[in-house]
């Protein structure tokens, strides 16, 4: 789950095959189950770690792809979104890491 106040998120969950991809990515961040920093675009960005390809779109969410895996994004990406991206680019840092 994550929260993101500046967009009115609370515990809002990730599933379908997301947190499998979200696991891969913050492999081998230190202590990532205590929290971690997700950054993303639907441009390339110095950095990023992974680029996820949609694939298509189902009950108001998208699926998108990373290599063998599919995962679900649901309506909230909307909230940063006002199309469901082509690609999107991701990157994860330790919470430490974070700056706000």
């Amino acid at each position: 789950m994550f929260d993101d106040e500046a967009v009115g998120l609370r515990e809002e969950p990730f599933v379908a095959g997301m947190p499998e991809i979200i696991e891969a990515v913050v492999a081998g961040l230190p202590d990532a189950g205590n929290g971690f920093a997700l950054y993303f675009s639907d441009q390339p960005f110095p950095g990023h770690q992974i680029k996820l390809e949609w694939q298509r779109a189902e009950q108001g969410g998208n699926w998108y792809r990373l290599a063998e895996r599919e995962g679900w994004l649901c309506p909230a990406m909307f909230k940063y979104f006002a199309l469901a991206p082509s690609s999107l680019y991701c990157r994860a840092e330790a919470a430490s890491g974070h700056k706000s």
